[in-house]
């Protein structure tokens, strides 16, 4: 296609020219066309389009020869005149090299992702595969797990059938023991009976004065025999499936058979301040809750119930807050708004506890010190002569407070507006008659 002497021999792929062996060797010499691919002639047999022109669609008539480089596509020589004039344009064979080398490195970057995009699928298929094996060890171990607990479940179940056996044969047991008790003392008691009433309506004045003393001790020995009229157990068999039960065959276990019955009359109240308080202060008791035997119930859930009102004002109450600590214990904590005297109840079950109803005193609210908490006068005011103290301790050379180791001093820091020596405690009140408020007064101040 470039000469007329040799015979084609080789194909330019980039060009679509037939080369000889002499165009052949320049066309790889030439700077431009150096990089296009040239293959054998007889190898592009193969290929359905290799060596064959590529004509114009809008002129059938002539071959795709140029590029216009504003339009970026092949054109013919008709092309050039008509629709693409004045648009640079150039031989496809000096412009193939430039683009082709643009698609080379657009061509690499691809496969570069290609690479990277197999590696990834790569991963992708290690890592389905490893969650597919991790799924499986899982899943056994799920198994495992599951069937371990089935199994300490079951067990628990069984140590808390036999329990609830163990309990219901020792409260029968001791509800066989008592009624035998009962019986043999009713049969000895009817026996006593039917032989008093036979002796009585049978027997002459003589037998009667004869058998009075042993019918009589016999008699008095059965009515001093002490009884229970009710029965020494009772049904309070409870289950509760939140109580924590412990462990068991290394799993964790709940549920719990409760057979301790709270016993009001067995609750006790604790606190220092039971049968005082102070007005507008935050102050309590605690409740605690027994069974029938005296033992701690150890669990919360009763019905507490806890009234505080005033013995002279009907309309005045206390509302009390009861907290259940959970634990058997409960915190009663209440606000008096008025002095006097109230009446307190604590009901457990609708029953009055032990120690309930009781009286509670509500005094004032606190008192505050309105002096210094001091070591003496003459320190605190900073020696001044006229400075006082509600101690009532003077110092020689005309000064009319206190001082460390002179009379009236209490030999410890005190409060100055009333003598307290204790820090944290309400103020008694103003100092003595012969005490100069004026100078007390000076006292605070300093």
């Amino acid at each position: 296609d470039l000469c007329a002497d040799g015979a084609a021999a080789r194909r330019c792929l980039t060009c679509g020219a037939d080369l000889c062996l002499f165009c052949c060797q320049a066309h790889r010499r030439q700077k431009k066309t150096a990089s296009h691919a040239v293959t054998e002639l007889e190898s592009t047999k193969h290929c359905s389009q290799a060596g064959k022109p590529l004509f114009c669609p809008s002129h059938p008539t002539e071959e795709l020869r140029l590029f216009c480089e504003q339009c970026d596509q092949p054109v013919c020589r008709d092309c050039v005149v008509d629709g693409h004039r004045q648009h640079p344009y150039d031989f496809t064979s000096n412009v193939i090299h430039r683009h082709g080398d643009a698609l080379r490195e657009l061509l690499k970057g691809t496969q570069q992702h290609m690479s990277t995009l197999e590696g990834a699928l790569s991963q992708i298929d290690d890592m389905g595969s490893a969650v597919r094996s991790r799924t499986e060890a899982v899943a056994t171990e799920i198994c495992l797990f599951a069937s371990g607990y089935v199994k300490a479940i079951e067990e628990h179940r069984d140590q808390l059938l036999k329990q609830l056996k163990d309990l219901k044969v020792q409260k029968e047991n001791l509800l066989h023991l008592q009624k035998a008790q009962l019986q043999q003392l009713l049969l000895d008691m009817r026996t006593g009976v039917e032989f008093t009433e036979r002796l009585l309506t049978s027997g002459s004045d003589l037998e009667i004065l004869i058998t009075k003393g042993v019918v009589a001790s016999r008699l008095a020995k059965l009515n001093s025999i002490a009884y229970n009229t009710h029965p020494s157990v009772d049904n309070g068999i409870q289950f509760s499936p939140q109580e924590r039960a412990g462990q068991c065959s290394g799993y964790e276990v709940f549920g719990a058979i409760l057979n301790k019955v709270v016993d009001p009359a067995r609750c006790t109240l604790h606190g220092e301040d039971l049968h005082s308080a102070r007005q507008n202060q935050l102050t309590g008791f605690t409740l605690l809750c027994n069974d029938t035997t005296g033992e701690r119930m150890g669990r919360g859930g009763e019905a507490v119930r806890v009234t505080i009102t005033h013995k002279d004002k009907r309309d005045c109450a206390v509302k009390p807050t009861v907290c259940d600590n959970s634990d058997g214990t409960y915190h009663i904590s209440y606000s008096p708004e008025e002095p006097g005297l109230y009446a307190v109840c604590v009901y457990v079950k609708g029953q009055h506890v032990q120690g309930s109803p009781f009286t509670l005193m509500v005094k004032n609210k606190f008192r505050e010190h309105q002096g210094v908490f001091h070591c003496c006068t003459f320190c605190s005011s900073g020696g001044q002569k006229a400075a006082r103290c509600a101690c009532g301790g003077t110092m020689p050379g005309g000064y009319e407070g206190c001082g460390h180791g002179h009379k009236g001093h209490p030999g410890c820091p005190h409060w100055s507006c009333c003598g307290q020596v204790k820090e944290s405690s309400e103020c008694l009140g103003g100092p003595p008659s012969d005490t100069s408020q004026r100078s007390l007064l000076r006292t605070v101040v300093l």
